[in-house]
């Protein structure tokens, strides 16, 4: 589907240069001389750099519609994940850096999005919350809690998050998938 230069939108995806790019910044740029443009910063979905570039109106690019499937993630063998599909069953391995820093947070059984085009997948979403277990925390100090200071933690996957002192070891907790930081205690 082609669109103006000036439409696109963050989280678009569209096909310049010869490969795919998600647009993860965008600004209206309306210069004293000259016409308006589109100043976008496009990252590409295959290999992850980054590129700034000026859309004017009058240009057109390709949008490009990435193919969403539910998939469930089942294990990690070495450095694959397998997920199998939730419609046709069947299952595909990816490796843990195409998931990238967030794959501590692949659970058994988690439902993701895996999303790809023209059949290879070019992304997975998780979850935007998780619900974890802490595994150690520093003990709390008596009269430590009338300070808003945090303390680390580290939770049963391994990642250190910095939580409230009033967590202590066993208690599970919400942690934020994109910014990976604690949200809450779990109910």
């Amino acid at each position: 589907m082609k669109i103006n230069g000036n439409e696109i939108r963050p989280g678009n995806v569209i096909q310049h240069k010869g490969g795919l790019w998600a647009a993860v910044k965008t600004q209206a740029v309306k210069p004293g001389k000259g016409g308006a443009f589109n100043q976008v910063e496009l990252k590409n979905l295959i290999d992850g750099t980054k590129l700034n570039e000026r859309f004017r109106a009058s240009e057109t690019v390709e949008r490009v519609r990435l193919e969403q499937k539910d998939h469930q993630f089942l294990y990690a063998e070495g450095d694959m994940m397998v997920f199998m599909d939730l419609e046709s069953y069947e299952q595909i391995e990816l490796e843990r850096d195409f998931i990238g820093e967030r794959a501590v947070f692949l659970q058994d059984n988690m439902n993701v999005v895996v999303e790809s085009h023209e059949g290879k997948p070019i992304g997975v979403s998780l979850p935007d919350q998780v619900t974890l277990e802490v595994t150690e925390a520093e003990p709390v100090v008596k009269g430590q809690t009338a300070a808003s200071s945090n303390k680390p933690a580290i939770l049963e996957n391994g990642l250190r998050v910095m939580v409230p002192p009033f967590i202590g070891v066993g208690e599970k907790v919400v942690i934020d998938t994109n910014e990976m930081i604690y949200l809450r205690r779990a109910d």
